[in-house]
């Protein structure tokens, strides 16, 4: 291998660095790129040494390398949600699950959770208030988890409640113990491990409970939730998915799939205030049945908003040549999404919020990467949407989302997720007793 080359970076101990990303995670790499250009080098934790990249060639060439040279890092989510889990999973091991979980999540199966979301959107809106402000992330974060629990677990009646008590802690636990040092000793109940460790026994009974039912159904062939697609599944030689292996991955679809997906629907609300030609011309395609523009908006949302900070790979051959750099053997080498969807090379006008500009095209998946990219790519990035589309244009029908006049929304981490800091604040009035909407001095032009 050639000698190792690697841009500079700021030079500060690991828990001084470790407290400027958290305190500003998204202010402080555009600082960093100012100071240093496209790539630079940090040392934080779970990561330790990385290397920060944002150049859409480089980008590309970290998301085409095989597994054998740039794979999952050591330190991620699959440290709490299991071995069985997608996150934890590497080489062909990781191809073989991921080759079993892709068909629930693409083509006409999609359509059949259209309605349980709808259902869902509808229930929530029931109980928004009308004329005052309120935050709307606690209200997406139990659609987006209501709609898992029906659609991915198939859970109903006690497992339904169990799961819906359960699951929210124990994600919010486990997002923040990714961020810490693995245990290296049982420290009690009362410890975070302890804690987590709690949840995830009686997270499994409940799972076992599910499957136990959906084994003895005779109608399970007619079911279209994802277990009941996994119990159902076969790999190439003919055997099925282990019990364990179901429970792990039932967790990291949710724990992909829900936070992320309320957040991001939180931040369109955020936008949409913010930019009252935008909302007045989605709701009047919502009115004429159309969805080009709201599927434009949701991409343009993903892009000036995204909730994940980084997507990550670590080098696992003796080194790796990324553009202009080479990387040793266990160096991490990080995608700052935030620096690339921000970048005019790639997005002219980058940080004016403008859905049109995916009007008529649709984004390149190694520049527009809200979902990471690559072998490692969100599997329910299409279930993501078709969510978000179905929230919004249920909204958009049933309610009149007035505009804003406040500032923008900050950024807040939430661990797992980076949400709008007052949770996506809005003001509705039903559609049926709704007055003109109101126009503000803001124009679709206004920076974020």
């Amino acid at each position: 291998m050639t000698a190792i080359t690697l841009p500079p970076g700021p030079t500060a101990p690991q828990f001084v660095q470790a407290l400027q990303a958290l305190a500003a995670p998204r202010r402080g790499m555009h600082r960093l790129r100012d100071r240093y250009g496209d790539a630079f080098t940090v040392n934080v934790p779970p990561y330790g040494r990385a290397l920060v990249i944002s150049d859409p060639a480089e980008v590309r060439q970290l998301f085409l390398a095989g597994s054998d040279a740039a794979d999952k890092p050591d330190r991620n989510l699959g440290h709490v949600l299991g071995p069985g889990s997608l996150f934890a999973l590497m080489g062909e091991e990781h191809r073989r699950q991921r080759k079993l979980l892709v068909p629930p999540f693409h083509g006409r199966r999609l359509t059949a959770y259209e309605k349980t979301v709808e259902e869902e959107t509808v229930r929530e809106l029931a109980s928004w208030p009308q004329g005052r402000g309120f935050a709307t992330l606690p209200s997406m974060t139990r659609i987006t988890l209501n709609v898992i629990l029906r659609a991915v677990f198939g859970a109903e009646g006690a497992e339904f409640s169990e799961l819906r008590e359960l699951l929210p802690r124990m994600i919010k636990l486990g997002s923040w113990l990714t961020l810490l040092p693995g245990p290296r000793a049982e420290l009690g109940r009362l410890s975070p491990w302890g804690r987590f460790r709690g949840m995830r026994r009686e997270y499994d009974a409940i799972v076992a409970r599910l499957i136990a039912k959906a084994e003895r159904d005779d109608a399970l062939d007619e079911h279209d939730d994802i277990l009941a697609l996994m119990l159902r599944s076969r790999y190439d030689d003919g055997t099925g998915m282990s019990r364990g292996d179901i429970a792990d991955q039932l967790l990291t679809l949710l724990a992909a799939g829900h936070e992320t997906t309320a957040t991001t629907l939180a931040w369109a609300v955020e936008r949409l205030r913010r930019h009252p030609a935008v909302l007045r011309a989605l709701a009047d395609e919502v009115d004429a049945g159309g969805s080009a523009l709201r599927e434009a908006t949701i991409l343009e949302v993903e892009r000036t908003r995204p909730v994940i900070d980084l997507v990550a790979r670590q080098v696992r051959a003796d080194g790796l040549r990324v553009g202009r750099w080479t990387v040793p053997q266990g160096y991490v080498v990080a995608v700052s999404i935030a620096l690339l969807h921000d970048d005019e090379s790639v997005f002219p006008d980058a940080r004016t919020f403008d859905p049109a500009r995916f009007l008529d095209a649709r984004p390149d998946l190694y520049q527009w990467i809200p979902f990471g990219g690559g072998i490692r790519r969100c599997l329910g990035a299409a279930f993501a949407n078709l969510e978000m589309n179905v929230v919004l244009r249920t909204m958009l029908r049933d309610v009149v989302l007035l505009p804003a006049v406040e500032p923008d929304e900050r950024w807040h981490s939430r661990g797992v997720a980076n949400a709008p800091a007052r949770g996506g604040r809005a003001v509705v009035r039903r559609r049926a007793d709704a007055a003109p909407t109101p126009t503000v001095a803001t124009t679709t032009a206004a920076r974020s």
